[in-house]
C-alpha cells in the first residue's frame, strides 16, 4: 500500500508539472526569460525550467531516478517562488488561503518523494 501512495504522488506532481512544461514549450520562453533577465541573470538560465517542467516530471511519471527527479522540481519551484511569487509570499488569497499553496503544494510532494523515494512501481525504484 505504501508503494500505491508513493506511485499516485509521484504521477499527480508529474503529471500537473508537465503541463506547466508543455505550456512552455508551445508559448515560448520569452515571459521567462524576462523574469530572469530582470534579476540581472542571463536569459539562457530561463531554458532551466524546461529540466525542472519537462524532464523532471517526466523522470517522476516513469520512476527513472525519480528522487533527483523530485529534487529537480523542488529547485524549480524555489526558482518560481524567488522569481515570480516573492510578493505573494506573505498574502492570503481571497477565500482565506495561501496565496502561493499551489506553489507550496508542489514543493513539498517534490520533497516528500525525494525523502520517501518512488517505491517499487518504477523504472529503476531509486
Amino acid at each position: 500500500m505504501h508503494d500505491f501512495g508513493r506511485l499516485l504522488l509521484r504521477v499527480t506532481l508529474g503529471v500537473l508539472i508537465l503541463l506547466h512544461g508543455i505550456t512552455k514549450l508551445r508559448g515560448g520562453m520569452s515571459g521567462i526569460e524576462g523574469m530572469v533577465e530582470a534579476q540581472g541573470l542571463p536569459g539562457f538560465l530561463a531554458y532551466g525550467v524546461l529540466v525542472g517542467e519537462v524532464l523532471a516530471p517526466l523522470m517522476l511519471l516513469a520512476g527513472f531516478h525519480a528522487r533527483t527527479g523530485a529534487v529537480l522540481v523542488a529547485i524549480n519551484m524555489l526558482f518560481a517562488i524567488a522569481l515570480a511569487h516573492m510578493g505573494e509570499l506573505g498574502r492570503l488569497n481571497n477565500t482565506g488561503g495561501w496565496a502561493l499553496e499551489l506553489q507550496g503544494m508542489f514543493l513539498g510532494t517534490a520533497i516528500a518523494i525525494a525523502l520517501l523515494g518512488p517505491g517499487r512501481y518504477g523504472i529503476n525504484q531509486r
